[in-house]
């Protein structure tokens, strides 16, 4: 089972972009997808999750309204669409996924894709 992100990139503030989690393998046991980040010099935090049955979705305060998580089954694909980007949200962008319905600890999540920078210049 692999996850691979992409997407990534460097933007103005203010712009749009669109990441893109692929899963192979995907299994009964991926109950939910999170997106979380790593800006720099700080630690990895929580943006998204989905859970892949219900479409239920949760976000961090600071995304809520901006950013959008959500799933292809059929192509075994969660996006997070990024809108009204801002400084604060360079990183590195990882997906994840858990075993759980739905979780904000990274610590629940088993699988990790390998990340995607995000660059947002003011």
């Amino acid at each position: 089972v692999q996850l691979q992100a992409s997407g990534g990139g460097s933007v103005q503030y203010g712009d749009s972009l669109r990441l893109s989690c692929v899963i192979s393998g995907l299994t009964v046991s991926m109950n939910s997808m999170g997106w979380f980040r790593q800006p720099p010099a700080k630690e990895r935090e929580f943006v998204a999750d989905i859970s892949w049955r219900s479409g239920r979705t949760d976000y961090a305060d600071s995304v809520k309204g901006r950013f959008t998580i959500s799933r292809n089954g059929a192509k075994s694909t969660v996006y997070l669409q990024m809108n009204d980007l801002k400084s604060d949200d360079t990183a590195v962008y990882y997906c994840a996924t858990s075993p759980l319905p739905t979780a904000r600890d990274k610590a629940s999540y088993n699988l990790w894709g390998q990340g995607t920078q995000v660059t947002v210049s003011s």
